[in-house]
C-alpha cells in the first residue's frame, strides 16, 4: 500500500489523498486550492497521476477544499463513482454549481474590464461542468461496513465538522487505514459531535488548529456585542458567511437572541443563494442535527433569505441600518463583494469575521489590519471597522483533536499529520509524540509514503 498527499499537505486548502492498494487507486477527497495566488495556480496544473486509472473518489465533506476539483477531475477524463454520504451529495450539488457559475462571471468580468493577461480568460470549469460532476455522487449511510470488493472495505463516521461530513475508515485485509476529513468541535452549535474510533493502523489526521485552544468566549454574547455597537452608530453590520454551517449556526444564535428580546429592530438578511439552499438542505435532513422544530420555525422568523438579484441590488442600495449575512466566508467572491464595494470606505459601519482566513484571501487581509483591499479590479479603503470572533470555528482545536486521538485503544503504527500551516502541523506532531509518544510524521505535498 502506498499514500500520497497531492494537496492539504503543509497547507489547508486543495485536499487529495491517493491511496493505492496493489490493483486499485482510491482518491480520498478532491479539493480546490484556495488562497494565495501560488495555490491557486495550482489548480491548473495536471495531476500527477493518470485520471483514468483512479478507481474510486471518497468525500469526507461538502467544502470547496474538499469538493470544489471534482468537476476538473470528471472533465478530464474520470468516469468513476464519488461515494459520500446523502446530506454531502446534497450540500456539494450546491457547492458545485455556486462554484461553476462564480468561475463563469468570473472570467467573463475579468475579459469586460481587461484586468488580466489571459486572452480570453477561461473558467477552470463552469456549470454544465458541475452537473455532470453531480451525477457521479453515489451515497452511503453512516456507521454501516460496505464492500469496495473481496478484499476491501469502507466506513463513513459522523466527523461533526458540517452536516454530512465523515470520518472515513478503508479495511484492507483487517488492517484499517483511517482518514479524520475534517473534524468539528467537541459541543457544535447545531449538530451532535464527532465520533471516536478505537484502531487504525494508519491514520491522517487534520491539523488546522494544531497549535491552539480556541477561547472560551460566549459566542452569543459577542455577537449580541458587535451588534449592537454598529446600530449605536446606525450602520450595517455585514457578516462574510460560508454558507454551509456557519450561515446556519449564526441564524440559530440570532433566533436566539431575537426569541429573547435582545435584538435592536432592525432586517436581517441571509444574501446568498448558496447559503439559502444549503439552509433548506438543514432544514431537510433533520435527523442528523440538534435542531428542534420550534428552532427551524423562529430561524426563519428571523431571517430573510435572500436568491434573486434584484432583491440583493435593493438590499445593497438601502443605506438603512441592517444586519447582512453573505458569501463568500473568506471574501475571495460572492455578493459580500458588493456589500464592501458599497459599506467599506464608511466608518459607521462594521464588518464582522467569523471564520478561518487563509492566507492570501481578503479576510485575512481585513484582520491584517491594510488600509485597503484590493477587489472588482480597484483598492478600497477600509475604514468600516473589522471585529472576529474566533470561537465559531468549526474545526477542533488542539486540546479536541487530542481527546480524540485519546481514545485510540493502541497508537497506529503511523499517523500522518495534514491540512494544516506548517507551524500548525509541526505543533501537533510534537505534541502527539511529547504527550502520546505516537509515531506521526507531517504530510508533504507530492511525497509518496509507503505502508507495510
Amino acid at each position: 500500500m502506498k499514500i500520497t498527499f497531492l494537496g492539504g499537505a503543509e497547507t489547508v486548502t486543495g485536499s487529495k489523498i491517493l491511496l493505492e492498494i496493489n490493483y486499485k487507486k482510491i482518491l480520498i477527497d478532491c479539493g480546490l486550492f484556495q488562497g494565495l495566488k501560488e495555490l491557486r495556480l495550482k489548480n491548473w496544473e495536471k495531476l500527477p497521476i493518470d485520471l483514468n486509472e483512479i478507481d474510486i473518489v471518497f468525500l469526507t465533506h461538502a467544502h470547496l477544499d474538499h469538493s470544489g476539483y471534482l468537476p476538473v477531475l470528471i472533465k478530464n477524463g474520470y468516469k468513476g463513482a464519488i461515494y459520500c454520504t446523502e446530506a454531502t451529495k446534497d450540500l456539494t450539488k450546491i457547492i458545485l454549481l455556486d462554484s461553476g457559475k462564480i468561475q463563469e462571471e468570473d472570467a467573463k468580468r475579468q475579459n469586460k474590464y481587461k484586468y488580466t493577461k489571459h486572452k480570453p480568460a477561461k473558467p477552470l470549469y463552469d456549470i454544465e461542468d458541475a452537473k455532470t460532476t453531480i451525477s457521479h455522487l453515489k451515497t452511503f449511510e453512516l456507521n454501516k461496513w460496505y464492500k469496495l470488493d473481496n478484499e476491501i472495505q469502507f466506513k463513513f463516521l459522523n466527523s461533526g465538522h458540517i452536516l454530512g461530513s465523515a470520518i472515513i475508515l478503508i479495511k484492507v485485509n483487517e488492517k484499517i487505514i483511517a482518514f479524520s476529513g475534517d473534524l468539528g468541535r467537541k459541543s457544535p452549535i447545531i449538530l451532535p459531535q464527532f465520533e471516536y474510533i478505537e484502531k487504525a493502523d494508519y491514520l491522517v489526521v487534520e491539523s488546522t488548529y494544531g497549535n491552539r485552544i480556541h477561547k472560551k468566549d460566549s459566542i452569543i454574547d459577542n455577537l449580541l456585542k458587535y451588534i449592537t455597537h454598529t446600530y449605536s452608530k446606525k450602520g450595517v453590520l455585514i457578516i462574510p458567511t460560508f454558507s454551509v454551517e456557519r450561515a446556519q449556526e449564526i441564524i440559530y444564535l440570532l433566533s436566539i437572541l431575537k426569541r429573547e428580546k435582545k435584538l435592536p429592530n432592525i432586517p436581517i438578511y441571509l444574501d446568498s443563494p448558496m447559503g439559502v439552499n444549503a439552509t433548506e438542505v438543514y432544514f431537510k435532513h433533520k435527523e442528523i442535527h440538534n435542531l428542534t422544530e420550534s428552532d427551524i420555525k423562529s430561524m426563519l422568523q428571523t431571517v430573510q433569505l435572500i436568491s434573486d438579484v434584484s432583491a440583493s441590488k435593493a438590499v445593497v442600495n438601502n443605506n438603512a441600518p441592517k444586519i447582512v449575512l453573505a458569501g463568500s466566508g473568506m471574501l475571495t467572491g460572492g455578493r459580500v463583494l458588493h456589500y464592501l464595494d458599497k459599506y467599506i470606505e464608511d466608518k459607521k459601519n462594521s464588518i464582522l469575521i467569523v471564520g478561518f482566513q487563509a492566507e492570501g484571501t481578503r479576510g485575512k487581509t481585513l484582520l491584517s489590519g491594510d488600509s485597503e483591499i484590493k477587489f472588482f479590479g480597484k483598492y478600497h479603503k477600509i475604514n468600516a471597522e473589522i471585529f472576529k470572533i474566533n470561537a465559531f470555528s468549526g474545526h477542533a482545536d488542539q486540546s479536541e483533536l487530542l481527546d480524540w486521538l485519546n481514545h485510540f485503544k493502541t497508537a497506529p503504527t503511523l499517523t500522518f499529520i495534514n491540512h494544516g500551516e506548517p507551524h500548525q502541523s509541526q505543533a501537533l506532531k510534537v505534541k502527539l509524540k511529547t504527550d502520546l509518544n505516537w509515531n506521526c510524521t507531517v504530510a508533504k505535498m507530492n511525497k509518496s509514503y509507503y505502508l507495510t
